[in-house]
């Protein structure tokens, strides 16, 4: 990564050394060579969403002017009627750059950033947009470093070392030379820091050491990183293409410093922006401009391609400065930047960084200089031979205020008018105000793209700003406000002056490297009773093949928690049914009433949705019953189909013993449902008396038949090959057509039989207590049916919810999420609702839309918040979809064994809201059911409407002959 605000010039010796003390407090010294004047940081400035243009040709060149087309500031001729004064004025105005330009250079940046973005384009991108691998920035909590911590920072530019002996104290120093020493560069560093941990007497325990390295590197992790190329004068050998990282930790073991690990990489300007965290609020944008120049900002991880990371945040280090490098800003160069180009040691790269960095500033002024000199405009009569001299004013230009021109120019033995010193002064102030525009085209670009990505109205956000050019020339920051402002008025952002990004910055991310390491830790260590490994599903799914046996068995039935219940449907459709049927599905608080009208060019069907109050449901057996009968005579009648008999198929969604195709016992109630009178109850029988009550003599009940059934039948209309359904929704189930020699409850050996196997009760007699976690047994504890419906409360839509509730209750309380402040909204039982889990879990979802969902919620969440709160719901729905995997091989190996086959082809028929809505849970099922059951190849059908059109199907399929049975 490129350095952007060198503090030391290309040439130039480094600073003495320097060793500073604090205790309690940061204690920082200026670089040598560095006077106070002029120095200080500006204080922090909001820029404002509605500065004027005028505004901004006043701050560039001190006066009010209408500002020249480019073509106008590059090809204004030279004559001698001009005086001397026009002369000058023409050298400031082409050292102006119009807003409109400005403008076309922020789009331009734009779409540059957008070309390093892509994986597609990043090879030929100038704006190279690296990433970082920093995924946080400090939190606020003052937990970055704790007591006694001791986090040291190298910075390999400077030869600057640090350590960080607790929050707010404080050692630094400067030790080394330039890279031109016998010993390898790491070997060096490596016996420096040596060096330098025995003059503080460091501790032995394990020292974390972050590494500053403002060299253009291609980063893979926070500790892994490839020197691209080096920069400023540094030219060691063997080095490029090697992971620097993994260089100094060797030399720093050959030291025998044992104790030291380099825990994270980066460069100043991340530096900067993690420095400025510091202050309370995150800050997510920082620039530098100094020697030379470069930007970062935080990312939506989703966006960075180059990056492995898919979600949450990702710092990406612009490398603006090679912006323009394929000839994007030529409008906007003059001939004084094409000169400095040319006689750079690389011409035509860093294009960007030449216009705005102090390395180049000076030259820039220097040939502006020349020119005017030429045309006999400044230093009438004075030997100026001194100007020749590349580099001679290279690091002046900034400092010119406030009678530094004279200074200057006399040291430089130029002997100025005041009238020189008044030009030269207007000349430097142009070169610099013209930096700090292009800089805030820059850093408009930045902010659009971030309030376009997290799709924002307005974004608001913290910018440290750091470097000699920000530091030492006040109208610079000024300027930068200003103009970005007028490019950006969607943004609002606090620029933040930087003190020591690269010392206190390397620090900080290395602490907050730590931080997240920690609490990553704790989170994995409370998650991981849900995370089950291929040895857990595999016993889930031979705990659910013995207890489907005992289930089938005649004797054993009775002790099964899968019941294994006969439901006397003995084939699917074929194709041949026809006629119209009515059809009633129950199986939650809404209900349907359905006509169905079969023809041989199809199914089509109407149907209407009705209410069932929560004081029906839990009410007396006969007000549920009667409210069911005076909903379908309020159906037929709006059908006119109320003199009419049709054959009746009912859906009905709850555990039953089934005695006939006509005739079912309920077991339980399920799904909220408390009506009494109806447990241990025929519910044909139960409907059929209601319609008596009501008078509603046309009802002909043909078959019963619960959801799953129901989905088997819809999708078997479709596909012969259909033999299993499967339900998950608010509750689950599961059915498939079992061998009759197999099913030792009812009489007969010839055919088959669809089996519904109630799965939901897996578990309740206590064979899956292992799988069960604290927040499962806490989930249960609350449930109207504690005890019961074990398998359903671990994967059922009703119940996720709820579960994810109760883990972040736990990571609030150990302090890991929304900073450990108390959540009220989040003590509130179902707040946190299934459907909640499909939105976040929704794939390419910006995190600042999983924060939006939260703040519904009235759950005040960070990035880092938004991203755990995801990592929360992916465990618990993968756990899900596993344990619906194991449950479902078990089906199907069992089928399999059953028919003799080496390879079972299989079509399963799903419904559900869970695995329909839900973005990855039908990916994660199917993933695993192929890996515990290798022998079948299983085909998923998505049923529509199978509790509806299925039920109508099974009274279609009775009628077919003259029987009402199979």
């Amino acid at each position: 990564m490129q350095r952007g605000g060198g503090r030391q010039s290309l040439g130039r010796a480094p600073p003495a050394p320097l060793v500073c003390l604090g205790v309690g407090r940061r204690v920082s010294c200026p670089p040598a060579g560095r006077g106070s004047e002029g120095d200080a940081p500006p204080p922090s400035t909001q820029v404002p969403s509605e500065p004027s243009p005028e505004r901004w040709s006043l701050l560039c060149t001190g006066k009010a002017h209408p500002c020249p087309a480019p073509s106008e500031r590059h090809s204004l001729p030279f004559t001698p009627a001009l005086t001397s004064r026009a002369q000058v004025q023409r050298a400031l105005l082409a050292l102006t750059i119009p807003l409109e330009a400005l403008q076309a250079v922020k789009d331009r940046m734009l779409q540059a950033m957008r070309k390093g973005l892509s994986r597609q384009t990043h090879a030929q991108a100038n704006v190279r947009m690296l990433p970082a691998y920093i995924c946080s920035t400090p939190d606020g909590t003052g937990k970055a470093a704790q007591p006694g911590d001791v986090l040291l920072w190298l910075q390999a530019s400077a030869g600057a070392l640090g350590c960080l002996l607790q929050p707010g104290c404080w050692v630094m120093g400067s030790s080394w030379p330039p890279p031109t020493m016998p010993l390898q560069l790491f070997d060096f560093i490596a016996q420096c820091l040596r060096q330098f941990l025995a003059g503080i007497s460091s501790p032995q325990h394990r020292l974390p050491l972050g590494f500053v390295f403002p060299f253009s590197c291609r980063q893979t992790q926070l500790d892994k990183a490839e020197l691209i190329s080096w920069s400023k004068g540094f030219s060691c050998s063997d080095v490029e293409g090697k992971d620097v990282v993994q260089l100094l930790q060797s030399a720093i073991k050959k030291q025998e410093l044992h104790h030291v690990d380099v825990v994270a990489l980066m460069n100043d300007t991340v530096g900067t922006m993690m420095t400025c965290s510091m202050r309370g609020e995150p800050c997510e944008v920082a620039l530098i401009v100094g020697t030379g120049t470069n930007s970062c900002f935080m990312a939506e991880a989703q966006l960075v391609e180059m990056a492995e990371e898919i979600s949450g945040q990702m710092c990406v280090i612009t490398e603006w400065g090679c912006f323009g490098d394929d000839g994007t800003l030529s409008d906007i160069l003059t001939p004084y930047d094409q000169h400095v180009d040319q006689e750079s040691f690389n011409p035509g790269e860093k294009r960007f960084e030449k216009l705005v960095g102090s390395l180049y500033l000076g030259e820039i002024v220097r040939h502006v200089l020349t020119a005017l000199v030429a045309e006999k405009v400044l230093f009438t009569g004075r030997s100026v031979a001194i100007l020749r001299t590349k580099d001679v004013l290279k690091t002046h230009c900034h400092r010119w205020e406030d009678g530094g021109a004279r200074r200057v120019l006399e040291a430089l033995g130029l002997q100025p008018s005041e009238q020189d010193c008044c030009r030269v002064q207007q000349i430097c102030r142009a070169v610099v105000s013209r930096a700090a525009a292009l800089c805030a085209a820059g850093l408009a670009a930045i902010l659009s793209h971030m309030c376009q990505s997290q799709e924002l109205e307005r974004l608001v956000v913290n910018v440290g700003v750091d470097g000699e050019l920000y530091r030492g020339y006040t109208r610079f920051g000024e300027i930068l406000q200003s103009v970005t402002g007028l490019l950006a008025p969607e943004c609002m952002a606090t620029l933040l002056p930087s003190v020591d990004g690269t010392g206190q910055g390397a620090a900080v991310v290395t602490a907050v490297a730590l931080r997240l390491a920690a609490q990553r830790h704790e989170v994995d260590q409370l998650l991981a009773p849900l995370q089950l490994s291929r040895a857990d599903l595999e016993r889930v799914q031979a705990l659910m093949r013995r207890e489907m046996e005992l289930g089938l068995g005649l004797e054993s039935h009775a002790n099964a928690s899968v019941r294994m219940l006969p439901t006397y449907v003995r084939g699917t459709p074929d194709g041949t049914e026809r006629g119209e049927f009515l059809a009633l599905d129950l199986g939650g608080t809404n209900f349907r009433v359905l006509v169905v009208r079969v023809a041989q060019d199809g199914i089509r069907m109407a149907s209407e949705i009705y209410v069932i109050p929560t004081a029906v449901m839990q009410g007396t057996g006969e007000a549920l019953f009667n409210h069911i009968i005076e909903c379908i005579m309020d159906f037929q009648l709006k059908q006119n189909l109320l003199e009419q008999v049709l054959p009746l198929g009912f859906t009905f969604s709850f555990p039953c013993q089934q005695l006939g195709l006509d005739k079912a016992v309920l077991l339980s109630w399920t799904k909220g449902f408390s009506a009494s009178g109806c447990v241990g109850q025929d519910v044909v029988q139960l409907l059929r008396e209601a319609a008596q009550r009501k008078q509603h003599l046309g009802l002909k009940v043909v078959a019963v038949v619960n959801d799953t059934v129901g989905t088997m039948m819809s999708c078997g209309y479709d596909d012969p090959k259909c033999e299993i359904g499967l339900i998950v929704g608010t509750g689950t189930n599961a059915c498939y057509m079992e061998e009759m020699r197999n099913v030792g409850t009812v009489e007969g050996e010839q055919g088959r039989m669809c089996i519904n196997m109630e799965w939901g009760a897996f578990g309740d007699n206590g064979c899956l207590d292992d799988f069960f976690t604290d927040f499962d047994r806490l989930v249960d504890e609350k449930t109207i049916n504690a005890g019961k419906q074990r398998f359903e409360k671990l994967i059922s839509g009703m119940y996720l919810g709820e579960i994810v509730r109760h883990i972040l209750l736990a990571l609030v309380e150990k302090q890991l999420l929304f900073r450990g402040k108390p959540c009220p909204k989040l003590q509130t039982r179902d707040i946190f609702q299934t459907k909640f889990l499909s939105t976040i879990e929704i794939d390419g979802l910006a995190l600042q839309q999983v924060r939006a969902i939260l703040q519904d919620l009235e759950l005040q969440a960070s990035f880092e918040d938004s991203l755990l709160v995801q990592k929360v719901c992916q465990t618990v729905s993968l756990r899900a979809a596993q344990l619906c995997a194991a449950g479902l091989a078990a089906v199907v190996e069992k089928m399999r064994e059953n028919r003799g086959l080496a390879q079972l082809a299989v079509t399963v028929g799903v419904d559900g809201t869970l695995y329909k809505m839900h973005p990855r849970f039908s990916q994660h099922l199917q993933q695993m059911l192929r890996d515990l059951a290798p022998n079948c190849t299983v085909t998923f059908l998505q049923s529509e409407d199978g509790s509806g059109k299925g039920a109508a199907l099974v009274a279609a399929v009775a009628c077919r002959g003259a029987e009402l049975s199979f």
